[in-house]
């Protein structure tokens, strides 16, 4: 009986090596080892320089080259690390497979390996199996099989090209690129050794982490390589002498960023980025924030944008991409506040809607609005108002209330709003109301790139279509905006003596070359910003903390201004700025900067100034009637308060003109009609005051049949009493005059 059973089990084993045999001749199959396993797709520069090479679903990274590019020394070094008789056996070392056999047997467990490299590319090709004498023998046959069929070329190429390193790199050349950052070719003996010795165990032998493991085992293939002696004894002593020195690939990566945007990539991809000006402005990012450390400023961001293509040149994300708090977000991309930087755009409405040109007069007096949660009084950034500006000036000076004003006058914020959305703004929200006029000045959040696009466009002469990172994209123009207009911005946004007031000669905003720059700061110094352009380029600059702690005292000029300068003068390193060609119909004119008139040039006369207007939206001549005696220029009566005040530093140019009718129709800006008035009995003397609002401060006149008017500047005081009320308002200068009603209720 048991001799029965002992053939059958005889039987069983013969059969089941039959069957092994049969699979391993017949099922397994080298044509997929023929095709080099798919390369990690690489992200190149428009230059065709590499930038980053991406991950495989595996998240390893692979470089497959061909024999010709594998370097005589990493051969030998493999051999002799691997298997030193490569090229005499026939796929299988009948030695060494019978002594791992018979260690098998006496231990009944694998003790050592003495696979060829013909039988590890099996294993490392296969799907992953359990460790045994029926695996062995499976990658014996099916080595037997590759080389009846394959050259020992073919076999090392397939092999060197699979093969893991460590630190998830696979393949010869990416092992090289990962740990020296050379090419292949270029390793020295002892480098090759190092690599050569890795396979064998790449996570204890990591170089990285375990350097003397790894220089030892580099030393016992060099040994080897010495006892095979086809190298001389004079190189194999240097390169046992020859220091590690390992450049992990992981230091200094630009655009890392990049990552985010190339997934689900097979191939090599050629984006618009400039490497040599992506890694200048890294620099620029890293220096300039390091200089603001001290006013709480850790980031910043760059785009420059090639105006003519939409290409992306360069983006800086971060400043410091390793940062724990927040470093891998991309500034570019984050919605922030713009500060100042959207006036542009309300001046561009302004010129198409209200007809102002750059030498038209703007108001900056103290103007209340009214808002969802009340009455606004909005202020400039210094806190201060100026009177009468130009346009020129108002933009220039980045003055909020004309700004604001000019805003409400084109219908408030709704034409803005569907005018940043036509040039890309995508954070905005769909509800205009919801920022209402602070939109102008910078409620709603945008992006960078947005933005920086959106100047893109006026640099474009009004032509827009979206941002380009990759090379070959397809984009759709649109003309967004009137290019008489975007060249009137342009040339004020370029004025250096416009902005001087405010920007004084030899900041950052004054380039070696014309270009037109806004900055921008949000109201607690959580954001500023630099964008500008020239015909070539455009670049736009945020700077500030992605935790929103605000900087210290830290304006646009300040934090992102330095960044803008020297990003732009770098952008044109290689390219000479130019100016843009002057639109047909524009000529040039002499006006007064006080009235917005035509005067004659005169060069002492110091509030003459040369501007630029349509042919067919020139300003009126200047009269005598327009002065008073002296020279000083008359004002409009709704400028009186403002003249009165402590605002005013112009009285030795400025005069008040009574005769003179009020510019603006007589408007009632609080209370509303049919507004609701509680009396509190316990703060009586404040809740029974009302101090009513117009547009016409010092000259409306209120009156009222049932409560009593006190006089007082700017406005009267009304003392409310319980009931239903009637107000009346009248502007002396027209007899104009507006009714309301009221309600008086007590708690």
């Amino acid at each position: 009986m048991a001799a029965e059973m002992d053939s059958r089990h005889r039987h069983r084993h013969a059969t089941g090596i039959a069957l092994l045999v049969c699979t391993a001749i017949c099922r397994f199959s080298a044509r997929g080892l023929q095709v080099n396993p798919a390369s990690s797709p690489t992200l190149l520069d428009r230059n065709d320089i590499p930038i980053l090479h991406l991950t495989l679903p595996d998240s390893s990274r692979t470089t497959p080259i061909s024999f010709e590019q594998i370097p005589s020394d990493f051969i030998a070094c493999t051999l002799a690390a691997e298997d030193k008789r490569f090229f005499k056996h026939h796929g299988i070392d009948f030695l060494a497979t019978l002594r791992a056999g018979r260690d098998f047997l006496i231990n009944r467990r694998v003790v050592s390996g003495a696979s060829t490299i013909t039988q590890q590319l099996v294993k490392i090709s296969s799907p992953p199996a359990k460790r045994g004498l029926s695996t062995k023998l499976y990658e014996a046959l099916a080595a037997r099989r590759i080389e009846i069929t394959w050259s020992k070329q073919e076999i090392l190429t397939a092999y060197l090209n699979r093969l893991d390193y460590g630190n998830l790199r696979i393949g010869t050349a990416e092992a090289a690129r990962f740990y020296f950052q050379k090419p292949l070719p270029d390793l020295s003996l002892a480098e090759c050794a190092l690599l050569a010795g890795l396979p064998k165990s790449p996570t204890r032998l990591n170089p990285t982490k375990h350097q003397k493991r790894a220089i030892a085992r580099r030393d016992v293939v060099l040994h080897r390589l010495a006892k095979i002696g086809d190298l001389s004894a004079t190189r194999i002593s240097s390169a046992l002498g020859e220091p590690l020195t390992l450049r992990p690939l992981s230091e200094n990566q630009a655009a890392p960023w990049l990552a985010a945007h190339g997934k689900n990539l097979t191939e090599k991809i050629k984006t618009t980025l400039d490497l040599s000006l992506q890694r200048d402005l890294e620099i620029i990012v890293r220096e300039e924030t390091e200089k603001l450390k001290a006013a709480n400023l850790r980031h910043a961001a760059i785009v420059v944008i090639h105006n003519a293509t939409g290409e992306i040149l360069a983006l800086v994300s971060s400043a410091d991409w390793n940062d724990p708090r927040g470093g891998q977000l991309n500034g570019a991309l984050s919605p922030r506040s713009p500060g100042s930087t959207l006036k542009p755009f309300t001046y561009l409405l302004a010129m198409e809607k209200n007809h102002r040109i750059p030498s038209s007069i703007l108001d900056d007096i103290p103007t209340p609005f009214r808002t969802p949660q009340g009455l606004d009084l909005p202020e400039n950034y210094d806190r201060s108002y100026r009177g009468p500006v130009t346009l020129r000036t108002a933009l220039a000076c980045s003055l909020n209330v004309p700004a604001l004003r000019e805003l409400n006058q084109i219908g408030g914020p709704e034409p803005l709003h569907r005018l940043l959305e036509k040039l890309g703004f995508t954070t905005l929200g769909e509800d205009p109301s919801a920022h209402g006029l602070g939109l102008t000045i910078g409620n709603a959040p945008v992006r960078l790139l947005e933005l920086t696009n959106a100047y893109a466009t006026l640099a474009r002469m009004g032509r827009h279509f979206p941002p380009v990172l990759f090379l070959g994209e397809k984009t759709t123009e649109k003309s967004v905006l009137d290019a008489t207009g975007c060249y009137l911005i342009s040339d004020i946004l370029s004025d250096t003596t416009a902005r001087a007031p405010s920007f004084p000669p030899g900041g950052p905003l004054d380039l070696p070359f014309r270009c037109a720059v806004k900055t921008g700061t949000s109201s607690d110094f959580r954001d500023n910003w630099c964008v500008g352009f020239t015909p070539e380029f455009t670049v736009g600059v945020w700077a500030g903390n992605f935790e929103q702690q605000p900087m210290k005292n830290l304006s646009g000029i300040a934090g992102a201004g330095p960044i803008f300068h020297r990003a732009m003068v770098r952008a044109h390193r290689e390219t000479p700025p130019s100016w843009f060609s002057r639109p047909d119909g524009l000529v040039d004119i002499s006006i007064d900067c006080r009235t917005g008139k035509l005067v004659s040039p005169d060069g002492k006369n110091p509030h003459v100034r040369q501007d630029l207007a349509p042919a067919n939206e020139i300003p009126p001549d200047s009269f005598p009637a327009d002065y008073a005696a002296g020279g000083k220029a008359f004002l409009p009566p709704h400028y009186a308060e403002w003249f009165h005040s402590r605002e005013n530093f112009r009285m030795n140019e400025l005069a008040l003109n009574p005769a003179q009718m009020p510019t603006e129709p007589l408007r009632i800006i609080s209370p509303e009609n049919n507004a609701t008035f509680l009396l509190d009995p316990e703060i009586p003397s404040s809740s029974s005051k009302l101090r009513p609002v117009t547009n016409l401060p010092g000259i409306a006149q209120w009156r009222s049949g049932t409560l009593k008017v006190e006089p007082a500047k700017p406005e009267p005081i009304i003392h409310l009493t319980v009931g239903t009320h009637s107000l009346t308002v009248t502007d002396p200068q027209t007899g104009a005059s507006r009714t309301l009603t009221i309600q008086v209720k007590s708690l």
